[in-house]
């Protein structure tokens, strides 16, 4: 099998450390490279596109699965596909898209395997309809510690600790997924500006049972009475009714055409993400924004991917890389929330990526993140004056008010608030003491967090 030791990080670009990367082909390769893992043991890595260390193993192996990337079996009649953990959510979109199904669930990225989107249980801008990614999914093939390969239902306990489980149970080598029927590949959008942090609230509890996607941008540099103002995009998969005749979106209702724009260079120069250059930013991307506007049409890209545009775009941050934060706090935590909100712009954070969503119901899997709530998620510099003290302290701000913070995403929480935050971690752990005690599966996430 292909392998060499290189540097390992996150899509955020920070903690880099050596791995030993192991490149399979076969579900064979798969298996003897789980069985050759030595002290250090091994974790499966899709795209990177987790943002901190969930997919790095110092002095480890890291199994690179994308080279399994096949689409076994498309039931088109009934929305049904199976394939490798490997296959990117481009991949199915690029093929089931033409057959009039989507993707049930999507991030805000389609640059993810779909072994990647179950280990980390991904949601997206429905989960209040919809859910996150492993209510889709209907069984999967999991290669564990002792090097044999499990057909593992939804619902078991193994199943439920797989999904959201960073891929420490084992290596997910194929799934059967439940797809959505559409009938075009465009959106119908809904675009309104709130003034501050209570209004978008109001109208995020008012108006998202009426949309199947709903998600929030916030200035988080704005500050008092416009603490927290953004601009609020909601909508749906767009009817062949919808599409004007004789146009090319009406001949090719189902087309899959997502732009690209030039990578960003490896050396971003660094600096060019200030308090004052994200404020313009923000200023202009919020002041640009319709105060109200129905129904225009979006393609899937735009609304779903703006960033797929352009690849590398982690770039952008330069050489330190940068943290990205998510939370979540339960309906009637408003008030943290509202806390949380202006300590960041106190701190004057020069975010550009913040987005607020509501989640609905929580997802079994025992470390899923979505509960029934606030999710707020923010980008920042990792060079960024205090910030390591400010997110400590709205670590125990969101403990205290029993909510958590995304493992997909994390770089730096404490092991002493994961307890709290993820009250299944204890069963967690023993499950996997007792399915790998010789602890094969491991990774940097596991080892800072004592999972």
């Amino acid at each position: 099998m292909p392998a060499e030791t290189v540097s390992v990080t996150g899509w955020g670009r920070t903690a880099p450390t050596n791995a030993l990367v192991i490149r399979p082909r076969t579900y064979d390769e798969a298996a003897a490279a789980v069985r050759g893992c030595g002290a250090r043991g091994g974790i499966p890595r899709g795209l990177g596109r987790a943002y901190g260390d969930a997919a790095q193993n110092a002095g480890g192996a890291v199994l690179d699965m994308t080279g399994l990337d096949r689409i076994h079996a498309i039931d088109a009649d009934q929305g049904v596909v199976s394939c490798d953990a490997g296959v990117s959510l481009h991949r199915l979109m690029e093929v089931l898209l033409p057959l009039g199904w989507f993707v049930p669930v999507t991030p805000g990225t389609r640059q993810v395997t779909v072994g990647g989107a179950i280990g980390a249980d991904i949601h997206g801008k429905n989960h209040h309809v919809s859910g996150s990614f492993s209510r889709h999914v209907l069984s999967l093939e999991l290669l564990t510690a002792d090097g044999e390969v499990r057909t593992v239902g939804s619902g078991t306990p193994l199943f439920d600790a797989t999904t959201g489980g960073m891929g420490l149970t084992g290596v997910i080598l194929t799934a059967t997924l439940r797809l959505l029927p559409v009938e075009t590949s465009l959106m119908t959008v809904d675009t309104e500006r709130a003034r501050d942090l209570d209004d978008l609230m109001a109208r995020l509890s008012a108006g998202d049972d009426r949309y199947r996607y709903s998600v929030a941008w916030i200035d988080l540099l704005a500050r008092g009475a416009a603490t927290g103002r953004a601009v609020l995009t909601r909508g749906d998969h767009a009817p062949r009714e919808a599409l004007r005749r004789g146009t090319r979106a009406w001949r090719e209702p189902l087309a899959f055409r997502p732009g690209r724009l030039p990578a960003p260079p490896a050396l971003f120069p660094e600096g060019l993400l200030s308090r004052r250059t994200v404020g313009w930013f923000n200023e202009f991307w919020y002041r640009s924004a319709p105060r109200a506007r129905t129904g225009e049409l979006q393609r899937l890209s735009a609304f779903f991917h703006p960033l797929d545009g352009m690849p590398h775009w982690n770039r952008i941050y330069g050489r330190g890389g940068f943290v990205q934060y998510q939370f979540v706090v339960g309906h009637g935590r408003e008030e943290t929330l509202r806390r949380i909100v202006r300590r960041v712009c106190a701190h004057r954070c020069p975010s550009f990526l913040a987005v607020l969503k509501r989640f609905g119901e929580a997802d079994p899997g025992w470390l899923s993140f979505p509960v029934p709530g606030w999710t707020l998620a923010l980008d920042v510099p990792a060079g960024l004056p205090g910030l390591a003290a400010l997110l400590d302290a709205l670590d125990e701000d969101v403990a205290a008010a029993g909510g958590r913070v995304y493992l997909a995403k994390d770089s730096r929480l404490r092991p002493e608030l994961l307890a709290a935050m993820y009250p299944r971690a204890a069963e967690f752990r023993a499950l996997r003491q007792e399915a790998d005690p010789r602890g094969v599966f491991v990774s940097d996430l596991a080892r800072r967090l004592g999972l």
